[in-house]
């Protein structure tokens, strides 16, 4: 019942920019962590930033400097901004939410976005 929903992704040119959105819906009780994940054709879905409620947020050693994980905990929103993109980004980006199991409980589940297509090409 609760769905995450990317949007944000599309054409740029190497160098460009864009900003990944990714909300949350449904029977929220609580968001533990939320995060980017990218994969190619035959690659392997691969994390490329994840921020954990309280903690740090952590990068892909590919997309560090370049990518900003952000979230707005009041609207269960996360955000990826993407400056001086290269053609290796591209990619097909999902959102990933840890999302608690009732408002009681410590027990998280994951949850997949359908994903967003990035291409980077001149």
């Amino acid at each position: 019942q609760v769905q995450l929903v990317e949007s944000g992704g599309g054409l740029v040119q190497p160098g460009g920019s864009l900003r990944l959105s990714c909300a949350a819906s449904g029977s929220i009780f609580g968001i533990n962590a939320m995060g980017w994940y990218r994969q190619t054709s035959g690659m392997q879905r691969e994390l490329v930033a994840i921020d954990v409620s309280g903690g740090a947020a952590n990068y892909a050693d590919s997309v560090k400097g370049r990518f900003t994980i952000s979230r707005d905990n009041a609207k269960n929103m996360v955000y990826l901004q993407m400056n001086s993109l290269k053609p290796e980004d591209t990619a097909v980006y999902y959102c990933n939410a840890l999302l608690r199991t009732s408002a009681y409980s410590n027990s998280v589940y994951s949850l997949w976005g359908q994903g967003t297509q990035v291409t980077v090409s001149s």
